[in-house]
């Protein structure tokens, strides 16, 4: 009898306001750092690491460094990489600056010089800042012609769509992704990481980009 009520549970649909979720995720720390992640994301991102083996991750959106220091944990125990954190501001905690993986640069993602990329043999990118629509897409454009085919371009946050907020991002990371993918044709969207968990569960809506091997 139990076994068969905990079968009947497996098909039930259990809701989670959405709300709840997203307040919960900015509360979410990496070792005492605030990291801001979707829990599902958290996840999904040390099995995209895992399989891409990247030796240099491009984070656009430093904040305080806890996704830093959690990727760069990560590439600990692959036993190479590096991270280059770009933001406009100097807020990451000591524990992140200290890391010898972690190289953070405060100048914003415009100033990078690319050429500190080219020596790289596989690089992932990341972009996490503004969520506006012309600084995302202008950002992807950036670097995006560098990510290393089979890797990834990983768009965050394109959840403020359902969240209602995408006219105050003027469209937001999703408009930003189609008009890019409209263009690169080099790329596509790995709907598997969107789906994982079930259909869109995901903060990055349509964001995990794919470069074609």
């Amino acid at each position: 009898m139990l076994l068969k009520k905990i079968k009947r549970l497996f098909h039930k649909e259990i809701s989670y306001p959405l709300k709840g979720i997203y307040n919960g995720h900015h509360q979410i720390t990496y070792r005492g750092i605030p990291c801001i992640k979707c829990p599902f994301d958290y996840v999904t991102y040390q099995m995209i690491l895992n399989e891409v083996k990247p030796d240099l991750i491009i984070e656009i959106g430093t904040n305080k460094g806890g996704s830093a220091l959690y990727l760069a944990d990560l590439m600990d125990i692959m036993g190479k990489g590096q991270i280059h954190s770009i933001d406009i501001q100097d807020e990451a905690f000591d524990l992140v600056r200290k890391h010898p993986r972690i190289k953070l640069f405060t100048e914003g993602w415009q100033k990078y010089d690319l050429e500190l990329a080219k020596n790289f043999e596989t690089i992932l990118v990341i972009e996490d800042s503004s969520h506006e629509y012309e600084n995302t897409l202008h950002a992807i454009q950036k670097f995006g012609p560098h990510v290393t085919p089979g890797s990834y371009l990983i768009v965050e946050d394109g959840i403020i769509g359902a969240m209602g907020w995408t006219k105050s991002y003027g469209g937001g990371p999703v408009k930003a992704i189609e008009c890019f993918l409209n263009d690169n044709s080099d790329f596509y969207r790995d709907t598997k990481w969107e789906n994982f968990f079930g259909e869109n569960s995901t903060f990055n809506t349509k964001g995990f980009l794919k470069r074609n091997i």
